[in-house]
């Protein structure tokens, strides 16, 4: 009986035992299945980050591309606007003559651009400040400083008589149809009667 026992505890003890090294065995497995799943996304995430880091270099190659071509059409455009200027300015002194045989050729029509020049070229006259000492250009510029305060000044109360009358129109304008309202109501009231 005690051997019959001994031989049973054996076979439970063995089949604990298998048990366990088979259970060690589907966990060192599913370790080894965990390490790889590491290595796979860590290989995986090295690459993303080299494939950002790649396109980042390009995206920043591309904005560098873009503000050097975005300074170079400002300078170009900044060097057209001058050149336009000059020409504007050397060409307003002289200007008016030429303007006034254009003016002649085409008679009473005139376009509007030649109409701004015209006005500019009478308003605007150059500017000769050669031979002028420092305290003779600190005058002028002063000078001109409370010219262009007077015409922004002058500009100012435009734009505020400008915003004050289409308040003005804009209340007017709701009156008249509030007033139609009442007046059509007025008008079916009376049918129906």
């Amino acid at each position: 009986m005690q051997k019959k026992r001994q031989n049973k505890d054996l076979a439970e003890l063995q089949s604990l035992i298998d048990a366990h090294f088979e259970c060690r065995k589907k966990e060192e497995e599913e370790l080894l299945g965990l390490k790889d799943r590491i290595e796979k996304r860590r290989n995986e995430r090295s690459e993303q980050q080299r494939v950002r880091a790649e396109k980042d270099k390009e995206r920043q190659a591309r904005r560098e591309a873009e503000r050097q071509r975005k300074e170079e059409a400002d300078a170009h455009w900044k060097a057209e606007a001058e050149a336009k200027k000059k020409l504007t300015l050397s060409g307003m002194g002289s200007g008016y003559s030429s303007l006034q045989k254009v003016d002649q050729k085409r008679g009473k029509k005139q376009t509007e651009r030649e109409k701004k020049k015209k006005i500019m070229s009478e308003r605007c006259q150059p500017l000769n400040v050669d031979g002028f000492s420092e305290d003779n250009m600190r005058e002028k510029a002063k000078e001109l400083w409370e010219w262009l305060h007077n015409l922004e000044a002058i500009k100012y109360d435009h734009c505020e008589k400008l915003t004050r009358q289409r308040y003005e129109v804009v209340s007017l304008r709701n009156r008249i149809d509030e007033l139609q309202k009442h007046s059509k109501k007025g008008a079916a009231a009376r049918r129906r009667k």
